[in-house]
Parts: structure tokens; C-alpha cells; sequence
């Protein structure tokens, strides 16, 4: 005799906080995450908003989910993996649903030093690639890099133009 897969007894409906409970330390193995993105993945799979609001507390209450820390690990690992600067970062956390004044206050700790040089060394790196480019051109390319990266356009500018200098490359002054 056969059973219909339609007849079988799947057992109870699991619980929803169980559930929950699943997928919150499932996101938070190897990789730390806001608690926005905790919740937006708990509503996705349907977790009803007060089990997921009940669990996540609890989470943040034992330091599984702690979006200051987060916001730390993060910056730290856009800067030093993508060079970003801290306009960038302020809209990635946004994104990452981190409040406003949590990303204030980390991105208040950004060492305005580390960020030009972490400017300066995207600029190096680039420019190697660059040799059969007209100078303008180059210093054009550059500074639009290190803008779309979030460094402000006169620190970009300073930084470019010091670089083509040292590295025995002329831009004209316009003027």
C-alpha cells in the first residue's frame, strides 16, 4: 500500500518563534548584520512582526545583534577593502537601516589621516595603469574615482594633483 504525499502526517506546524529563532542565528553565522537587515529577512519569511520584534530585542540584549559594533566592522572593512570614504560609508549604513547618529558617531572616529592616505594610495594604484594617458585626462579619471568613492571634490583634487606630481606628471594649471 502506498501513501499519498497529500496523506502523510507532516507533524505539528512549526512554531513560529522557533522558526525565527532559526533564521536570526542562520544570518548571523560568519557574518555580523544590522538589525534592520534581521528584520527585513524575518518578514520576508513571513515571521509575524512581534515574534521577530520580541527575538531581536532579545538578541540585542545578549550582544548577538549590535548595530554599533556592526557599523564599526564595517566601515573599517569598506575602507580597507574599497578605499571608501566617509560620505560613502554614511550612505552604506543608511542602507544597512544603522541610525543616523550610530553612523555619526563611528564615522566620527574615521582618522581624517587614514582617509587621505587610503585616498592617495587608490590614486597610486590607479595611475599605474594610466601611462599612456594624457595627463588631464588622468587627473580627470582620478579625481571622478575618488568621488564616486566619497571623498569631497578638493581633497580628491589636492590629492590627484600631488600624485601626478610626484609621480613626475604635469598638469597644466587652467586659468
Amino acid at each position: 500500500m502506498s501513501i499519498r504525499s497529500d496523506d502523510r502526517d507532516l507533524g505539528p506546524e512549526p512554531d513560529p518563534e522557533s522558526v525565527a529563532r532559526k533564521i536570526l542565528l542562520d544570518q548571523l553565522t560568519g557574518q555580523a548584520r544590522s538589525r534592520h537587515e534581521l528584520a527585513e529577512r524575518l518578514a520576508r519569511r513571513n515571521v509575524p512582526d512581534e515574534v521577530a520584534g520580541r527575538l531581536l530585542d532579545r538578541f540585542e540584549e545578549v550582544g548577538l545583534v549590535d548595530d554599533e559594533a556592526f557599523a564599526r566592522l564595517w566601515v573599517d572593512s569598506r575602507q580597507r577593502t574599497r578605499g571608501l570614504a566617509r560620505r560613502a560609508l554614511a550612505q552604506e549604513l543608511r542602507r544597512k537601516g544603522i541610525a543616523d547618529e550610530t553612523a555619526r558617531s563611528v564615522l566620527d572616529e574615521v582618522d581624517p589621516a587614514d582617509e587621505a592616505e587610503a585616498a592617495r594610495e587608490l590614486v597610486r594604484k590607479k595611475l599605474r595603469s594610466m601611462r599612456s594617458v594624457d595627463d588631464t585626462v588622468a587627473a580627470r579619471r582620478l579625481a571622478g574615482m575618488l568621488g564616486r568613492k566619497g571623498y569631497p571634490a578638493g581633497m580628491a583634487f589636492a590629492i590627484v594633483r600631488d600624485e601626478l606630481e610626484k609621480a613626475g606628471r604635469e598638469l597644466e594649471d587652467e586659468g
